[in-house]
């Protein structure tokens, strides 16, 4: 149990960790910062949130475990910001979909040879296309993968406490280098973002009577699409080589295929309907 968590920039991540950490009893006391005061005002009479502060120093006094949930250019600045505001051994982290840079960033503030407090990058994969704290839920992180990402040098012991804080929160857990998360999320995460943009940005420019058209078929290929573009642009920005990557092998994928149709290969088509269905089939089910 932490004895207290900060949370600063309580979106719909944010929250769902307060709301976790209360119900499964992961941390004694929980203090929260939102930048806009009548988003304080609002979380002041919540359940999960023992105290609201006016500045993010502020919320980070006293803290045993620091959550940064902003969008992902703001992470390293407001990790710098409240360094000097914490006891040695807290822990600052952060659930931004992006590692690497951000990592490197944040840790020239936090070296890992003295006795001061240690960032240590973190990423749950849950989360949805709506926003704000008022989509929190406690159970967001059921069963969901989450990375946490130490550099080399990262003390083992902190690193040992926050992979438990999110066991406690009900994440598996993986540990791996930033850049490898980078990688992994650039094809598993941001490239089936992109994939719904793209799709929704074609059927923009067709009749709009098609929408009412369709099946399931296109509201669960296209429900992500949804996520707020400014976000996802920070996101799209940190990641852009690994995503630029992704996309490459994306569109030799898309080359396979457009050629299998227009040559009538029946038997390259069919191996690649194939080889998805078997690759989907075997996706793991969320709870």
């Amino acid at each position: 149990m932490v004895d207290q968590l900060t949370i600063l920039a309580p979106g719909l991540l944010g929250a769902s960790v307060a709301m976790a950490a209360r119900r499964f009893g992961a941390a004694r006391r929980i203090v929260v910062w939102a930048r806009r005061p009548e988003v304080r005002v609002q979380l002041e009479a919540l359940p999960w949130c023992d105290a609201v502060c006016a500045t993010p120093e502020e919320a980070a006094r006293g803290a045993s475990l620091v959550v940064i949930c902003a969008p992902v250019d703001a992470i390293a600045p407001l990790a710098s910001a409240i360094r000097l505001h914490l006891a040695d051994g807290a822990i600052v982290t952060d659930v931004g979909s992006v590692k690497g840079e951000l990592c490197r960033r944040a840790t020239a503030d936090y070296p890992a040879d003295g006795p001061g407090p240690v960032f240590i990058g973190s990423h749950p994969m849950a989360g949805s296309e709506k926003t704000g704290h008022e989509a929190g839920c406690a159970e967001l992180f059921h069963d969901r993968a989450c990375f946490v990402t130490p550099l080399g040098d990262t003390p083992a012991a902190a690193v040992d406490t926050l992979v438990r804080f999110w066991h406690a929160l009900g994440c598996e857990v993986v540990t791996m280098h930033p850049d490898r998360h980078d990688e992994i999320v650039a094809h598993v995460s941001h490239l089936p973002h992109l994939a719904a943009v793209c799709l929704c940005a074609l059927l923009s420019g067709k009749n709009s009577d098609w929408r009412n058209l369709a099946g399931p078929g296109l509201r669960d290929t296209t429900r992500i699409a949804s996520g707020d573009p400014q976000l996802w642009r920070g996101i799209l920005d940190a990641n852009r080589d690994e995503v630029l990557r992704a996309l490459r092998t994306y569109q030799d994928e898309l080359q396979a295929l457009h050629a299998a149709l227009a040559n009538r290969n029946d038997l390259e088509l069919l191996a690649i309907l194939e080889r998805s269905k078997v690759w989907r089939d075997k996706l793991r089910v969320m709870p």
